[in-house]
């Protein structure tokens, strides 16, 4: 199962369209250049389509490489996006079957059609777990009204006063006007006449609101990362961390009895410890373990660390009562998954298991068992772990 995991579960449907997104982008450096087609699909394909077959497979591999990091946090339009691009990769590699690289003469569009086609059905099975909504803070809505607005306006500007301008004669060169513009790149092609008072005022409220916009979608992109660095830097996982992980083990909380069950998972699965304490937190971080700082008994930081998605979930702190809770929070979430948690007081052993736990073990119960067997002699080990696992005191 787990192989099968491995193969066909998130991080396969992460590594193949970043594979078809590389080759697609190999693929359209290697004919940058190209001007026609020579696939099979030439005859059917209109001339423009075969003036930009050639770049037009690096822009396909570019927003593949956008959709695969909207895949990492589990986005649904993420899912779409590569749905869609996967096919257009494919045949784009139909299109351009007989090209090779220059110079070496090596195809490069055969495995780009195969590793696309490969990719689909891997995608496609995966679908369900990409459910996660795009949710833009204000700020972030603000910003791309303010750019989308912006670039109307520039555009429709330089469209309506074109005589007045330098090599603008389409909508396509009004909107190129407006992105040079707002970008502060400004080749110099395009520029208000010397006689036109107007066209130089329009230019100079054109960059003053184009550059502004551009700078204020840029801070809102900016700002989501350096907060996941300042996530990392305080003990916290950050989000598209918590989105890949899947079959893991999920400890909620952290004490004493929590170190040894660590160093036990540490190199066997994939674990997540969900603890309040941001210094144990930045101290686990620091051991390079995975920590979400938070409540564990809440509901929001056990789906963010993927209860849903865990193989088993282990409570093991020194309070009882703390851990029942998240016990019975982790249930609720996945009645499914197995939970094992360790009991402090040996009278809370059943109140453990009728919280949820599918396994108590109450360290005072271990204690004293290993104890009696070692003053009466016995050196059973196996035969005092089943009495300890069978014992519902």
């Amino acid at each position: 199962m787990d192989r099968v995991r491995d193969w066909f579960g998130v991080r396969a449907t992460l590594l193949l369209p970043t594979l078809v997104a590389v080759l697609s982008f190999v693929t359209g450096l290697a004919n940058i250049s190209l001007r026609d087609v020579s696939g099979p699909l030439d005859p059917y394909l209109p001339a423009a389509v075969q003036q930009t077959v050639g770049f037009t497979g690096a822009l396909t591999g570019f927003l593949l490489l956008l959709s695969v990091y909207g895949l990492r946090r589990r986005l649904r339009v993420a899912w779409y996006a590569t749905a869609v691009l996967l096919p257009m990769a494919a045949v784009q590699g139909v299109l351009l079957s007989g090209a090779a690289i220059p110079f070496l003469d090596i195809p490069v569009a055969t495995p780009l059609v195969l590793l696309s086609l490969l990719s689909l059905p891997v995608v496609g099975l995966n679908r369900r777990l990409f459910d996660r909504e795009v949710q833009l803070s204000t700020t972030q809505q603000a910003a791309i009204a303010a750019l989308l607005g912006a670039q109307l306006y520039i555009t429709a500007g330089t469209y309506a006063l074109r005589d007045h301008f330098t090599n603008v004669n389409t909508l396509t060169d009004a909107l190129y006007f407006a992105i040079v513009t707002s970008s502060t790149v400004g080749y110099g092609d395009i520029a208000p006449r010397p006689e036109t008072q107007n066209a130089k005022l329009f230019t100079l409220s054109a960059i003053v609101v184009g550059t502004s916009s551009f700078a204020l979608a840029l801070g809102s992109v900016l700002g989501p990362a350096i907060q996941d660095r300042i996530s990392r830097a305080l003990g916290t996982m950050t989000d598209t961390q918590l989105d890949l992980l899947e079959d893991h083990v999920l400890v909620l909380g952290y004490g004493e009895l929590t170190e040894p069950i660590l160093e036990e998972l540490t190199g066997v699965v994939e674990f997540v410890v969900v603890t309040p304490d941001s210094a144990t937190a930045a101290t686990l971080q620091q051991r390079d373990v995975a920590v979400l700082t938070a409540d564990p008994s809440d509901e929001e930081p056990q789906l963010r660390a993927g209860v849903e998605r865990a193989r088993a979930v282990v409570t093991a702190t020194n309070d009882d009562a703390q851990d029942a809770l998240a016990i019975l929070t982790a249930r609720e979430l996945n009645p499914e998954v197995r939970i094992v948690a360790a009991a402090t007081d040996r009278e809370n052993v059943r109140k453990l298991k009728r919280a949820g736990a599918d396994s108590v073990i109450s360290p005072a119960v271990l204690g004293g068992h290993l104890l009696a067997e070692s003053a009466l002699g016995d050196d059973d080990s196996e035969a005092v772990a089943d009495r300890i696992v069978d014992d519902e005191v």
